[in-house]
């Protein structure tokens, strides 16, 4: 069984829903049967890499909400990653574009750490508020998983691996990806968004009877 996952390194219920699947193959008999693959979305591809101001004005503009109410769903935002061991720190959090942070993703899939390398991306955003377009920081980031610094440098500064990023996203669009995260298995079967861990181990269960049947 194969899963591809779409989502964006920007996208706080990408991590929680990564996190509920992940507790869902936990309890899923045949795990060991199944791979999964991340898939490049970018929520904004063309957000700035640098924003001015707060980022919770910023996401009360976007949603056309108060800063106040902004306040109280990051809040709940954050309670549900709780909820999966995540901690999340939204007041801190510096937005940024993802296309970096997706071709080094590409790169670490042809060394096997790509599993390794968002989550490190995941708690570099979410919970150590760390600027993941910044080279340098990326770098770093790439360093802690195992992979070679100079080769990471090479990259970055090229166009490697963007025209991998752009496929996929429009693999996205030709399956009718709105938006993130989203699971697909088999090329045949969609799981949208975070759903509950019990709603991913329905669909594997389901997908794995009517596939072996």
């Amino acid at each position: 069984m194969n899963i591809e996952v779409w989502s964006d390194i920007v996208c706080p219920f990408c991590y929680i829903g990564k996190k509920r699947l992940e507790h869902a193959l936990e309890k899923f008999p045949y795990q060991d049967k199944v791979t999964v693959e991340f898939r490049s979305f970018e929520l904004n591809p063309n957000a700035p890499i640098h924003h001015e101001g707060d980022y919770v004005d910023l996401l009360a503009k976007k949603y056309n909400t108060s800063r106040e109410q902004m306040i109280e769903m990051n809040q709940q935002l954050t309670d549900q990653a709780k909820e999966v061991g995540l901690t999340y720190h939204l007041d801190r959090v510096k937005p940024t574009n993802t296309l970096d942070a997706h071709r080094l993703l590409h790169f670490s899939k042809k060394y096997g750490k790509e599993n390794e390398m968002v989550v490190r991306l995941f708690d570099a955003y979410f919970t150590e508020a760390m600027h993941v377009a910044d080279h340098e920081t990326l770098v770093s980031l790439a360093k802690d998983v195992g992979l070679d610094e100079v080769e990471v440098k090479k990259v970055l500064v090229s166009n490697q691996f963007e025209a991998d990023v752009r496929q996929e996203e429009q693999d996205a669009q030709d399956i009718g990806v709105t938006g993130v995260p989203f699971f697909v298995i088999n090329r045949k079967y969609a799981i949208s968004g975070a759903q509950p861990t019990e709603v991913f181990l329905e669909v594997l269960e389901k997908v794995w009877n009517e596939e072996e049947a």
